[in-house]
């Protein structure tokens, strides 16, 4: 991997934001839980825009990229692994209803905290703000489509969708599509066996080319990178 790429860290254990603190668009390298303590905060990112408060969970995947607006009141947080069981599901937002609890276990075995947290997590249904959410989804959806037909059909203003996109999830429409077909595509490069030029084909890149470079950009490797490791890994 690059070693000049650089990614934001998530420190295991409490965490504290102070107050009305913002934080820009960035990219974490490894996956992790956010158990929310006291306060809130706003995030928007890869998988959403979310308001979350004590008790709620946000689950990160690797090279997710996204912004953290904290509450006048700030905020205290549990990082933890993303437990396995966890993983693989669809919902990026979801609730404990003891999550003092899991700060006991942390203390003494964050293994077995995040295993509690997989057991007790109960998914919270997806939901939209306003229209940045409503794009942020349709883009997520990775079907190639015109951003000026999305705005008329929306009624939004040409020269406001960038802007007010950019306001709520703190990069451009274009670069939002950008991140998220570059983790599909690592995604598939990751798990499957699907050959590169068919992941290329299959999420609109231009050529094999083109996705390459996404996915270095993203994550500082190549697909070739991911794929050898992949092969590393699986069982003879």
């Amino acid at each position: 991997m690059a070693a000049a790429h650089r990614f934001a860290d998530a420190p295991l254990g409490l965490l504290q934001h102070r107050p009305l603190e913002r934080r820009a668009r960035h990219c974490h390298d490894d996956a992790f839980v956010a158990v929310v303590l006291e306060g809130g905060y706003q995030e928007a990112g890869d998988e959403g825009r979310f308001d979350v408060g004590p008790g709620d969970v946000l689950i990160h995947h690797a090279f997710e990229s996204h912004l953290g607006r904290i509450a006048a009141r700030g905020a205290r947080v549990l990082i933890l692994d993303l437990p396995p069981a966890l993983a693989a599901t669809a919902h990026v937002r979801g609730h404990v209803r003891d999550p003092d609890r899991l700060v006991r276990l942390a203390a003494r075995d964050r293994a077995a905290a995040a295993a509690a947290l997989a057991g007790d997590f109960v998914a919270a249904p997806p939901s939209a703000l306003d229209w940045p959410d409503l794009l942020a989804g349709d883009l997520r959806r990775l079907a190639p489509f015109a951003l000026s037909a999305w705005a008329e059909s929306k009624g939004v203003r040409a020269e406001t969708l960038s802007r007010g996109f950019r306001a709520a999830y703190g990069c451009t429409p274009k670069a939002y599509r950008a991140d998220v077909r570059a983790r599909a595509a690592l995604a598939a490069i990751r798990t499957t066996g699907e050959a590169l030029t068919a992941i290329a084909h299959r999420l609109h890149f231009t050529d094999q080319a083109h996705m390459t470079h996404a996915v270095a950009r993203l994550t500082g490797a190549t697909p070739g990178f991911w794929r050898r490791g992949q092969l590393a890994t699986r069982p003879a």
